[in-house]
């Protein structure tokens, strides 16, 4: 996430030089964190206009069966959001770099505070920001991965589990095939210079493959390049549709541009352009299959501030800097009392409209947009 400025695959982030602390934190155990106080200033919820006052329908109980196009039948589980909550939330500024941002620590506090409004507790939170004295607090590759660790242990059906990521997002190069545009996904820790880019397969291996069915995870990423930044197969329009994979969209537009080529008679073009796209259609068929393999019977949902082939905005509101995504979440959970998820991805979308990025929703499986979203 920066600013006026995408990432290509091959130029990552200027490299991070040594950081300093810009405020001291109060003490905390293990990645706490300062605790802070209530939320305040929160709008009072009130009803979706959608679905009125009794809002949408609950998500049901017990294991669940969809069938597929292909002819598949998938299982899965909803959350009662009845158990356990866990929230590891996770904010980097890159102080004194070329690369560094100004609202992802704040995001941060932000997202604590609306956590602790919604029945997170302050020592069931994980905090990870470059501003906290205790090296175990520093969103390091190896902090990140040892508390996605705690994060997803012991987790259990109808538990709540909760990550938030703001910092910067980029893409490398896909080596196992699941991706249609050939990138993968990834997020930048802190150190990533030295012990390397966390890219998606590597996230989804982490938080969602050790998950029973059952167990909720809600993942915000306010990152650039971040649609599906933690893999999961299932991406949805904002009308509710599963979308296809990035890499096939567009192939009307590259079909009808052959055809044009054609007709001004630079044959020459046009070939290249059809051949290119079969090559694009067959991988992007590959990477289909393969990303379907991904579908998981745990209840795992990614809200996240772009498209993959975006940037997310590192904005301000009022006097505070931040996210454009993490405000926009924020604001709309807080705005109303009941949301299904459809109502929430466009809600989002309306919060953000003046940005040049698309928020996006996935899931680990196939969901009913028009339940009511829980967290």
């Amino acid at each position: 996430m920066y600013p006026g400025q995408q990432y290509q695959n091959s130029h990552p982030p200027p490299a991070i030089p040594p950081y300093g602390f810009h405020r001291p934190p109060p003490p905390g155990n293990y990645g706490g964190g300062p605790p802070l106080p209530p939320p305040h200033g929160y709008p009072s919820p009130r009803p979706h206009p959608a679905h009125g006052f009794h809002g949408p329908p609950q998500p049901p109980s017990g294991m669940q069966h969809v069938s597929t196009p292909g002819g598949g039948n998938v299982e899965f589980r909803y959350s009662q959001a009845t158990g356990k909550r866990k929230a590891l939330l996770i904010g980097i500024n890159y102080f004194n770099t070329k690369s560094e941002l100004r609202g992802c620590i704040n995001d941060v506090q932000n997202m604590q505070r609306f956590l602790l409004h919604r029945g997170y507790k302050p020592e069931d939170m994980v905090i990870l920001t470059d501003d906290q004295r205790n090296p175990m607090s520093h969103p390091t590759r190896a902090n990140i991965t040892r508390a996605i660790g705690w994060l997803v242990s012991n987790a259990q059906p109808n538990d709540s589990l909760f990550w938030h990521y703001s910092g910067h997002g980029g893409q490398a190069k896909d080596r196992v095939g699941d991706e249609a545009d050939g990138y993968d996904e990834t997020i930048l820790p802190v150190d990533y210079k030295m012990a390397g880019q966390i890219i998606d397969d590597e996230l989804y291996d982490r938080m969602v493959r050790p998950l029973q069915p059952g167990v909720r995870l809600t993942a915000i990423f306010d990152s650039c390049h971040s649609a599906t930044a933690l893999d999961l197969p299932y991406l949805y329009s904002t009308k509710g549709s599963v979308k296809e994979q990035n890499g096939l969209e567009g192939a009307g537009t590259n079909l009808l541009n052959a055809g044009m080529s054609y007709m001004r008679g630079n044959t020459g073009s046009a070939v290249k352009t059809l051949f290119g796209l079969g090559k694009s259609a067959i991988r992007g068929n590959k990477a289909q299959k393969l990303s379907m393999q991904k579908t998981h019977p745990a209840d795992v949902i990614s809200l996240s501030g772009c498209k993959d082939n975006q940037t997310s905005a590192d904005t301000s509101f009022g006097n505070m800097n931040g996210g454009a995504m993490s405000h926009a979440f924020c604001s709309v959970v807080s705005k109303y009392s009941n949301l299904s998820y459809l109502d929430l991805l466009n809600a989002i979308r309306d919060e953000i409209s003046r940005y040049q990025q698309l928020p996006q929703l996935s899931s680990a499986h196939p969901i009913d947009l028009n339940l009511k979203f829980v967290v």
